[in-house]
């Protein structure tokens, strides 16, 4: 027969040994907008591995920058280029040591019209449309890659007064699907899933790589979701999330 003193103890025992289970928490991550369905996936993906939630908010980098130097509470940056979330580590906004990349992105002149855009993209010399789309290139990686692409084609002086900005590679990528341009640069990520229209792969020569890097902030630095998310984002199944939307990983 077990005394009462031997089930204080065994309880005791019990009570000391027993490791409850880490307690879903849940990170807000600023992703910028060219990652948009991947992120999607991966952020399920991370759900399903962790419990964890990562909610997600898309813009282009350099909304998101200026948000972050105003103040805003995201815990997790996903930028298209490298140079915002270095000024953000450099400004004490990010932890030191969390930078890395995650993707490089690749750049494609995309249109909804079966046989406009050719290979090399030889209608922005012909000039055979009325309006070129591109993502602003103050606030968006790859407009910057859209300008000089066209700029090593010898191309842009004469294209820069059928060129409309989107704020964000999203945006861009709107004018061309609603057809209020008949062509854009957008991102491989946005068209890999779409049938028809016509499109060139700019060959990575064209401009400089579209380096993506991620970083914690330190407003996330003691969230658990906020570190699991980065590291998730670095292994096997988010890379193989990324790739198959055409990005390039190293």
């Amino acid at each position: 027969m077990i005394t009462l003193a031997r089930r204080a103890v065994v309880a005791a025992f019990a009570a000391a040994t027993f490791v409850a289970p880490a307690a879903a928490a849940e990170t807000s991550v600023a992703v910028a907008a060219n990652f948009t369905e991947p992120a999607k996936e991966i952020a399920a993906a991370f759900n399903k591995a962790t419990g964890h939630t990562a909610t997600l908010n898309f813009a282009s980098s350099g909304a998101f920058y200026t948000q972050l130097s105003h103040g805003a509470p995201f815990e997790v940056f996903l930028s298209a280029d490298p140079d915002r979330p270095k000024r953000a580590e450099q400004d004490g906004l990010g932890v030191p040591g969390s930078r890395f990349t995650y993707a490089f992105g690749r750049l494609v002149l995309y249109s909804t019209q079966p046989g406009l855009v050719d290979d090399g993209g030889k209608v922005l010399a012909s000039g055979n449309f009325n309006k070129l789309s591109i993502a602003d290139p103050t606030a968006a990686p790859y407009g910057v890659a859209a300008v000089q692409t066209m700029t090593k084609m010898g191309v842009y002086s004469k294209v820069a007064p059928r060129i409309v900005k989107g704020s964000s590679i999203a945006q861009a990528y709107q004018f061309v699907s609603s057809g209020a341009a008949e062509l854009g640069f957008v991102a491989l990520s946005q068209v890999i899933n779409e049938q028809g229209g016509s499109r060139w792969l700019v060959p990575t020569s064209m401009h400089k790589p579209i380096d993506q890097q991620a970083i914690l902030l330190w407003t996330g630095a003691k969230n658990p979701a906020a570190t699991a998310f980065l590291k998730f984002l670095k292994g096997a199944e988010a890379r193989a999330i990324i790739k198959r939307y055409g990005y390039e990983t190293r």
